[in-house]
């Protein structure tokens, strides 16, 4: 079962021999409209002015950037 996160983590193999210190967690992101299935009917929507800055004319497949510091 998949859970409807946003961000999932995992751990990498980190070798005895890596010249580099390792990241012991890595993140990604998931994209909203993996855990919607199919469009229903009906969805809101936003108005187009609002769209255009969200990327996505349906709130429910809106889904933030967030800029990691490295």
């Amino acid at each position: 079962m998949y859970l409807s996160t946003p961000y999932k983590t995992y751990r990498p193999f980190v070798g005895p021999f890596d010249p580099c210190h390792p990241i012991l967690i890595k993140s990604y992101s998931t994209p909203p409209n993996l855990y919607l299935g199919f469009q229903p009917p009906g969805l809101p929507q936003f108005s187009p002015a609002e769209a255009l800055m969200a990327g996505t004319l349906w709130p429910v497949l809106y889904s933030p950037y967030e800029r990691k510091e490295c």
